[in-house]
């Protein structure tokens, strides 16, 4: 999995980047084919901002959250990116098992 972090009117420092890699490990665990995941956190006056894209394999994922706090707003991120990706992966699972296979007749 590759990480970008931007930050718009804030610092990366690096505790925010290991929180939010700490975070993302919670993907990883979750669905093994994620590609890459893009992250912007914006700061606008009191409003902390964090957005998401990720590139899954067949499905790109776009998440955004506020909170006036950072560290909060990257764990609500996180949250609604795992209900996602669950939700993909679930849909995933059933496309792979109604795939046409060999069928077999029965023979009298």
């Amino acid at each position: 999995m590759n990480l970008q972090l931007t930050g718009h009117h804030v610092e990366i420092t690096p505790a925010i980047r290991e929180y939010v890699v700490a975070k993302l490990e919670r993907i990883n665990r979750h669905f093994d084919h994620v590609i890459d995941v893009n992250l912007i956190m914006t700061v606008e006056k009191l409003d902390q901002k964090i957005e998401a894209n990720v590139h899954l394999s067949g499905k790109d994922i776009h998440v955004q959250c506020h909170q006036p706090d950072m560290y909060a707003a990257i764990d609500g991120l996180v949250d609604k990116l795992d209900r996602q990706i669950l939700k993909h992966k679930e849909k995933f699972k059933v496309t792979l098992r109604q795939s046409p296979g060999i069928k077999r007749t029965a023979e009298s």
